[in-house]
């Protein structure tokens, strides 16, 4: 068992990540750690063996945790995260508010441009790695600033300048955890940005697989065109690797039929890769694959 320094938060071992994660697939996390709040979190990334790796996991929307599971800590944040907050023109929201509520608490203080968040199935930390967007509109468009604590515990401030986005990436520093983030956004009517986000979230039921265990578009989208084009001209659509599956509704979303292990669904979406390289088309990930494989698969 790891030897890990004390902390006011939540510490178990041999914890199972399934029932953490979208697809509900994945091993367990050698240690698992809830901090209290971001004191205890920053003592604990202070105190903690440099040489033990840590991960951060937030709802797991886009990520896919391999069979073996993760080795060392793996850090997911708590409600102490997930705070709120608005004033006339900005939103500051903890890294582990649900990007749909931060778009709600924005159209509630009439604050118009974070309605694309209500079309995101994820939260704020992973949206500010990815620069998550949807619909015409990105993370990097209403970022202001971040708060994140370095691997040593460090608390540093970040404005969106330092973050380098670029279509769902960003050149942050991988060991960062994020804790919270503003946003700025401009006056409008709450009916108006109501009405936008009820249009967006309409049209994410209407061609999404949102009630499948599922985790968002799974390529980013070639320069020029669409992935779930691309995988619909290599005859990807409802294409099944075990229990996982392309969707018949939207076919760059990878869907767990009920029985499919992380496995399967890595296997699944290099076999679309593999295919549209076929036609000159280079797909990457837009999910995030981490942890230990299992012999095999």
């Amino acid at each position: 068992m790891l030897s890990l320094p004390p902390v006011r938060g939540k510490l178990s071992f041999d914890t199972p990540l399934a029932p953490y994660t979208w697809f509900r697939v994945g091993g367990a996390a050698d240690a698992f750690f809830l901090p209290a709040d971001e004191a205890d979190l920053a003592n604990f990334l202070a105190t903690i063996d440099p040489a033990i790796p840590v991960t951060t996991l937030g709802v797991a929307s886009n990520t896919i945790i391999r069979d073996g599971g993760i080795e060392g800590v793996v850090i997911r944040l708590g409600p102490a995260f997930a705070k709120v907050a608005t004033n006339s023109k900005t939103v500051t929201a903890g890294a582990a508010a649900l990007d749909a509520r931060v778009a709600k608490a924005a159209a509630k203080a009439g604050i118009s441009g974070l309605e694309f968040y209500a079309g995101i199935p994820g939260t704020i930390g992973g949206a500010l790695r990815m620069n998550a967007g949807c619909y015409g509109s990105e993370t990097k468009d209403v970022l202001v600033s971040a708060v994140a604590l370095e691997r040593s515990g460090r608390r540093v401030e970040m404005s969106a300048e330092d973050f380098g986005y670029t279509y769902r990436s960003s050149t942050a520093p991988p060991d960062l955890i994020f804790t919270q983030a503003t946003f700025a956004g401009t006056p409008d009517d709450t009916a108006a940005i109501q009405s936008r986000m009820d249009a967006i979230t309409a049209r994410r039921e209407t061609t999404q697989p949102i009630r499948e265990k599922t985790g968002g578009s799974t390529f980013k989208n070639p320069e020029g065109d669409s992935a779930w084009k691309v995988i619909d001209r290599v005859g990807g659509r409802g294409h099944r690797v075990g229990g996982a599956q392309m969707s018949e509704l939207h076919c760059n979303f990878m869907i767990n039929t009920g029985a499919a292990t992380a496995g399967d669904l890595e296997a699944l979406g290099e076999e679309m890769r593999a295919r549209a390289r076929t036609e000159g088309t280079d797909l990457q990930w837009e999910i995030k694959r981490i942890g230990r494989s299992i012999e095999g698969t």
